[in-house]
């Protein structure tokens, strides 16, 4: 539990001093798409975020 919190407070510090920003998040978030559902990129689908 304090290994999250610990965690937590890194992602909050990192987003007020702009380590983190709204394009990283879609990045890693269309990243982990691909990893999860990679079946659906050889059948000619799109797992870009809009």
């Amino acid at each position: 539990m304090i290994f999250l919190i610990y965690i937590l407070i890194g992602i909050y510090v990192a987003w007020i001093y702009g380590y983190i920003t709204a394009p990283l998040l879609k990045r890693i978030a269309e990243a982990l798409l691909a990893v999860f559902l990679w079946f659906v990129l050889p059948l000619g689908g799109s797992l870009h975020i809009s």
